[in-house]
C-alpha cells in the first residue's frame, strides 16, 4: 500500500513538472507570439527572368493571432546587390499592422541587373520573426555593353546619290548613356545622322533602351567608282560601339553640250534656217542612254534635231547631232536666244545659242524699187505738168 502511494506521488510531481516546462517554453495556453501568429504568403517562390527585367511580387502578411500583430519589414538580398523596394497603397513601408484574422498585401519589386551571370539568386522577405526564401532563375547571361547594327549596311548607287542606313543602337547598361556619334569617311564625303527630323551630333539613350537612328552618306563629285567602306561609332568614356556600312558607287554621270568649234552665235535671215553642228560629250565615268536632244526657242521659231534622240554614249565618247533653227518669218533685226538641252534619265546639259536676226535681201530690193518707182512718177508729174 505504502509502495503504491509512493508511485502516485510520483505520476503526480512527474505531471507537474511538465505543465511547468511547457508553460515556461510557450506551448501552454496563452496569447501567441508575433512568429507563432504571423504568416507570409505569395504563390510564387521562384520566378525565371532576363537580365535588366523587373519582377513584382504580391507578398500577404497574414496574422492568425487573436490580436493586432504590429511587424517590422525587411528584405534580405542574401548579399547579392540587386534594387528592391517594399511598398503598399503606393508608398514605401517599413513596418505593417495587421489585425487579428486579417491580411495586408505588400508589393515588392526586384530588378535584375543587366551585368549579371546566369543562374538562381536566393533572396528573403521578412516580417517580424517571419521569413519568406524568394529564388530568381536569371535565364542568360547579362552584360554591361552598348550594341549597334543596322539593317542594310550594303548599298548601290551613283556619284550623285545620297546613301541612307538605318541604325538601331542599344543601350544595354543600368545608367542612361549619352552617346556620341562619328562616322570616319573619307575627306570628301559628308556624314550626317538623323534622329527623327533632327540633326544630331549625340543621342541619348535610356537604360536597357534602344534607338533608331538615319545616317546619310554623300560621296564627292570627283568619287570614283568603287566600293568604300565607312565604320560608324556611338561611345562615351564608360561604353562604346561600332558598326561600318557600304557604299558601291557604280560611276560617275556628267554631260556636256556645244557645238563643233565652241561657237555658240549664229546668224540667220528672218523666215530662213541656219544649221548648227552640236556635239553631246558624256564628260563621266558610266554610260549614258536615251539621250534627248530639245529646245527652247522664241514665239514662232522652229528648233529640229538630227537625231532627235541618242541610244548610248560611252564613258568620254562623243556624239554629232545637227540642229536646224528656223527663224519666224515676222522676226524683226536683232539678237534673240535659243535654248538647246541634251538630257539623260540621270544627267542633263543645256547650251544657250545666240541668235542674231538680219531683214531679208528681198525686202532691201523692194524697198529699192519702191523708191525708184515714187521717183519716176514724180519725174512723170513734172514732164506732163510742168510747164503749165
Amino acid at each position: 500500500m505504502l509502495r503504491a502511494c509512493r508511485k502516485q506521488s510520483i505520476r503526480w510531481m512527474l505531471a507537474i513538472c511538465l505543465v511547468l516546462g511547457a508553460a515556461a517554453f510557450g506551448f501552454g495556453a496563452g496569447p501567441a507570439s508575433a512568429a507563432g501568429s504571423v504568416e507570409l504568403y505569395t504563390p510564387y517562390l521562384e520566378l525565371s527572368a532576363p537580365p535588366g527585367d523587373s519582377i513584382a511580387y504580391a507578398v500577404d502578411v497574414i496574422n492568425r493571432g487573436s490580436a493586432t500583430e504590429t511587424v517590422d519589414l525587411g528584405f534580405d538580398a542574401k548579399g547579392n546587390k540587386w534594387n528592391y523596394g517594399l511598398t503598399a497603397g503606393g508608398r514605401t513601408v517599413s513596418r505593417l499592422a495587421v489585425k487579428a484574422g486579417e491580411t495586408q498585401t505588400v508589393n515588392l519589386q526586384l530588378d535584375v541587373p543587366l551585368e549579371v551571370d546566369k543562374g538562381v539568386y536566393d533572396f528573403a522577405v521578412k516580417a517580424g520573426g517571419v521569413s519568406l526564401p524568394l529564388s530568381v532563375q536569371v535565364s542568360e547571361q547579362g552584360t554591361f555593353r552598348t550594341e549597334l547594327t543596322t539593317d542594310q549596311p550594303n548599298m548601290q548607287g551613283h556619284s550623285d546619290s545620297t546613301f541612307t542606313f538605318s541604325a538601331t543602337l542599344r543601350n544595354r547598361t543600368a545608367e542612361k548613356q549619352t552617346y556620341a556619334l562619328q562616322a570616319q569617311a573619307e575627306p570628301g564625303w559628308d556624314a550626317t545622322f538623323t534622329d527623327g527630323s533632327n540633326s544630331v551630333t549625340s543621342v541619348e539613350v535610356d537604360p536597357n533602351g534602344e534607338k533608331s537612328i538615319s545616317i546619310s552618306i554623300k560621296p564627292p563629285e570627283t568619287v570614283k567608282a568603287g566600293t568604300y567602306k565607312i565604320p560608324i561609332a556611338a561611345g562615351n568614356n564608360a561604353t562604346s560601339a561600332d558598326t561600318a556600312v557600304e557604299a558601291v558607287v557604280t560611276g560617275t554621270y556628267d554631260l556636256k553640250l556645244s557645238t563643233a568649234d565652241d561657237v555658240l552665235s549664229t546668224d540667220v535671215t528672218a523666215g530662213s534656217e541656219r544649221r548648227l553642228d552640236m556635239v553631246v560629250t558624256n564628260a563621266g565615268s558610266s554610260e549614258l542612254k536615251n539621250v534627248a536632244l530639245s529646245a527652247e526657242t522664241p514665239s514662232g521659231w522652229e528648233v529640229s534635231f538630227e537625231p532627235a534622240n541618242v541610244d548610248t554614249i560611252a564613258p568620254g565618247g562623243t556624239t554629232h547631232v545637227q540642229a536646224t533653227i528656223k527663224a519666224d518669218k515676222k522676226a524683226l533685226a536683232g539678237d534673240y536666244v535659243v535654248g538647246i538641252t541634251a538630257a539623260a534619265p540621270e544627267k542633263s546639259a543645256d547650251a544657250q545659242i545666240r541668235v542674231a536676226v538680219k531683214s531679208s535681201v528681198l525686202w532691201g530690193w523692194v524697198g529699192i524699187l519702191i523708191i525708184l518707182a515714187v521717183a519716176g512718177g514724180i519725174y512723170f508729174l513734172f514732164r506732163k505738168y510742168g510747164r503749165r
